[in-house]
């Protein structure tokens, strides 16, 4: 079957005043099925937000694709398309979440205005029937009193509601692919789980897939399929979530797990990794975490490691755990 989603060597160049473009996603890769929830993961800097933008062409003014880019969704390649064919896709195929909802709302409309908005752009209803069906995605999304939800203004409403409604404005147009860029950020740990529990239930029930950008490991335990762990720019493992969290191959994607608190350690302090993420312009040459990383040896300065197979579903850009998996 062929996967909703492909994108294939995505590199996303970035300008910097007075000096060349900068490349800040390089020679990204990866597929996500039907209905498949996918977590890409990985610290600040790292390139995320910009391979989320990329899928529905969103990129920063100034930035751009690479030649050599591929994007694919349901079979169509989007690269070529001008922004006149992107704009049915947005949201009614492909819909995204941002990370400030008080950022992304309009402060001078009311709720139920801006959903009506959503549904009418994307012609799946019109008049009273889409007033209706903004009461209908309010309440969807779980919230209490949604005709009282719908009759406020964005800023009389906690963060956790703001999100709420993001997520019916995402769903207006009855999207196959929810794009969620880091969408639990500003909301403290209780309701930041009540807003993934939200999104993993309103997925399963529509059949969407969803890939889900995140700096946080914890929060995609036991809710994603797959797990994408990304470094400056590059995809450096990717696994079935179980696999990731029991059998994790990258030194990287270990130091994350490692900055979790847990309850059976002694202290429950995190591990700090040590060091930065190189920002785009000043990538180390070979691995690019070779400077932060205990087990680099001399062919980690060298050369990047491509993404290989140590088993059928679990791949990994090391040169040190390609070598112990095929040993």
């Amino acid at each position: 079957m062929t996967p909703l989603l492909e994108v294939e060597r995505l590199q996303v160049t970035v300008p910097t005043p007075g000096d060349p473009d900068m490349v800040a996603v390089d020679g990204v890769s990866f597929a996500v099925a039907r209905g498949e929830f996918v977590a890409l993961v990985g610290e600040s800097g790292c390139g995320k937000s910009l391979t989320a933008l990329a899928i529905p062409r969103l990129l920063p003014s100034g930035a751009r694709l690479g030649p050599d880019t591929s994007i694919r969704f349901d079979g169509v390649e989007l690269t070529p398309h001008p922004e006149s064919a992107m704009r049915p896709l947005r949201g009614a195929r492909i819909a995204m979440i941002f990370q400030d909802p008080l950022a992304s709302l309009n402060p001078v409309m009311r709720v139920a205005d801006q959903i009506v908005e959503a549904i009418r752009a994307h012609g799946t209803s019109g008049g009273a029937r889409a007033e209706a069906r903004a009461i209908e995605l309010l309440s969807e999304v779980g919230i209490a009193d949604p005709s009282r939800c719908a009759a406020a203004w964005p800023h009389q409403l906690s963060g956790g509601m703001r999100q709420r409604v993001m997520i019916a404005i995402a769903l207006a147009g009855e999207p196959d692919l929810l794009v969620a860029d880091e969408p639990t950020t500003a909301l403290d740990a209780t309701v930041q789980a009540q807003i993934l529990e939200l999104l993993d239930t309103v997925r399963r029930a529509r059949g969407m897939a969803m890939v889900l950008i995140t700096h946080d490991l914890a929060i995609v335990a036991g809710r994603a399929d797959r797990v994408l762990v990304m470094y400056a720019g590059r995809i450096v493992e990717a696994a079935a979530t179980t696999a990731l969290f029991t059998t994790p191959a990258h030194p990287y994607t270990r130091a994350l797990l490692a900055t979790l608190p847990r309850l059976d350690r002694d202290a429950l302090l995190p591990d700090p990794i040590p060091g930065a993420v190189p920002s785009p312009g000043r990538w180390p040459t070979g691995c690019r975490f070779h400077p932060r990383c205990t087990r680099a040896r001399a062919a980690c300065h060298e050369a990047i490691p491509p993404l290989d197979p140590i088993t059928a579903h679990h791949h990994v850009a090391c040169w040190v755990a390609s070598d112990e998996a095929g040993a």
